[in-house]
């Protein structure tokens, strides 16, 4: 027995030298190779890899789904596997062998199997291990002392950061977020020909959002939302020249609640959400535009979406439901002054989404395309009151019925596609103008992720805002209709500092607003500078 033991014994440091190379990537490559930098103790990440250290130790060598019998160290890798239980693997149940290591990694792995070793010989055969047949492990300490002594120090500087984390964190379930944009705006050009030239002068504006996200079961979210802004629109016919960031009214910087909604799932499939909020429309639902962002992306509230996603209230349920990777249902409902008792939740201002989505392409979640549906009744205009919209239906109660299909294509990494088209048959019920009308809108969207550098996001958005193209009303015995076709065409680029700051220099430019060339073209410039903490 005592022959058996030592020769198995003496098997050790050979296998150590053959196994532990592949075994100390899988054991480190996602946590202390990461410690041995200067910063290592700095880091959250590393704090979220060593709690995995310990988490993907196997009993059996057959886990580890990439060795096979045939591989030429697998009978070492069995050995340590099922006599000393001193390997890991990736949680993909992965050894990855095939991979180099540092002598910081090395001195890691090496440790592990020299403490589950020692615990066996002073478990099980203290008495029977003598001085010669521990030298070549002795040897292997002493080697590696330096390291052990580094790697075991930054553990522990590790841990004790972890713990003051966990004194001193905001909230076990809440997270805090905060949001400010500065922006510098100006317009030029003459905006009708009742003006004499310029009218609009380079303002300073800016908005700060906060919002606490809370989860209870990890699967959910609880965002309330406060918000504060001083942000005016340019001067422009028709409101067109609206920017992205500009949330609703001015509310001249007083901090209000703007957004309070709650997501949950049921299963993998089907999820919900309810939610209240100023001026919330339909932005949580998939607009499939990746220049969506107001505050890292188009610097037009145009180019954020098509304008049947804003049509609706504030108050509603939304549900989701994805049976495959490759389609996706959602249906809202979202009602406006809910609190009035005249209304409620049914008898005013709503509008009904349903939406489908459809994935071509399982591994590519950037390109979809989309069939939109909306319902909608307004008792202040159609919802969208750009152009010749808010004459003839603006203060009118007005019901609609809205189609859309909007699409992006994920041409390379660093370029996309998108756009929609979208028409709208509204009809008026009360005022001077009665009957229908008909509304189109289109725009193509040119995304540039990664521009210049990693993080950067360049944008080009030509389009045609709403425009009343026919109406059954009649206004002093004539058919009422835009007289000419206006364009919508931006460009930004957003250059990332870091990953909390961002700066976006963009350019407006709107030949024919209201879509009448009788007004002159307008050309608006932002500059806006975006934090997040």
């Amino acid at each position: 027995m005592l022959s058996f033991f030592r020769a198995s014994l003496s098997l050790v440091p050979a296998v150590l030298i053959l196994v532990l190379a592949p075994f100390t990537k899988v054991h480190a490559e996602d946590s202390l190779r990461v410690l041995t930098t200067e910063k290592s103790a700095d880091s959250l990440q590393q704090i979220s890899q060593y709690a995995q250290l310990n988490s993907a130790q196997v009993t059996s060598v057959n886990q580890l789904s990439d060795m096979q019998p045939t591989d030429w160290a697998f009978q070492a890798l069995q050995s340590l596997v099922e006599r000393y239980s001193c390997i890991a693997g990736y949680p993909d149940g992965e050894f990855k062998g095939n991979r180099a290591m540092t002598r910081f990694e090395f001195a890691t792995a090496l440790n592990v199997c020299l403490d589950k070793v020692n615990q066996r010989i002073d478990a099980d055969i203290r008495q029977m291990v003598n001085k010669e047949d521990l030298a070549t492990l002795q040897k292997l300490q002493e080697e590696f002392v330096t390291e052990f002594a580094t790697l075991r120090g930054r553990v522990d500087v590790l841990e004790a950061h972890t713990e003051q984390l966990e004194q001193q964190q905001f909230s076990t379930t809440t997270k805090l977020n905060v949001q400010v944009i500065f922006a510098a705006t100006d317009a030029f050009g003459n905006a009708s020909p009742s003006r004499n030239g310029d009218q609009s002068n380079l303002t300073f504006s800016s908005r700060a959002r906060i919002n606490f996200d809370t989860s209870f079961t990890g699967k959910d979210r609880l965002r309330i939302r406060f918000q504060a802004s001083n942000v005016v629109n340019p001067t422009a016919p028709g409101n067109e020249a609206r920017l992205s960031f500009q949330s609703g009214s001015d509310t001249n910087n007083n901090v209000f609640l703007s957004k309070l909604e709650y997501r949950f799932s049921i299963g993998d499939k089907v999820s919900f959400l309810l939610g209240t909020g100023f001026n919330t429309y339909f932005d949580d639902a998939d607009v499939i535009n990746p220049l969506q962002s107001d505050a890292d992306a188009t610097i037009s509230r145009f180019g954020r979406y098509s304008p049947i996603f804003r049509l609706g209230g504030d108050t509603g349920v939304g549900v989701t439901f994805k049976p495959n990777s490759n389609l996706k249902a959602e249906m809202f409902y979202l009602a406006g002054n809910t609190n009035n008792p005249g209304s409620g939740l049914f008898n005013g201002k709503y509008g009904a989404l349903a939406q489908i989505v459809f994935y071509p392409n399982q591994k590519d979640t950037d390109t979809k395309i989309a069939f939109t549906y909306v319902n909608a009744y307004n008792d202040n205009g159609l919802g969208y009151n750009t152009g010749s919209l808010a004459s003839s239906l603006g203060g009118r109660k007005v019901s609609s019925n809205s189609y859309g299909i909007e699409t992006n294509v994920k041409v390379s990494n660093g370029f996309q596609l998108g756009g929609w088209l979208t028409y709208t048959n509204a009809r008026a019920f009360t005022g001077e103008v009665k009957g229908d009308a008909d509304i189109w809108s289109w725009a193509v969207t040119l995304a540039f992720p990664d521009l210049g550098k990693k993080g950067n996001l360049g944008g080009i958005i030509v389009g045609m805002q709403p425009k009343l193209t026919g109406s059954s009303a009649e206004l002093s015995g004539l058919p009422r209709r835009d007289p000419d076709t206006g364009f919508h065409i931006e460009g930004f680029y957003r250059y990332q500092i870091n990953d909390n700051i961002s700066i976006t220099p963009g350019l407006i430019w709107l030949t024919a607003p209201n879509h009448n060339e009788q007004n002159g073209d307008i050309f608006v410039g932002v500059v806006r500078t975006t934090f997040k903490i």
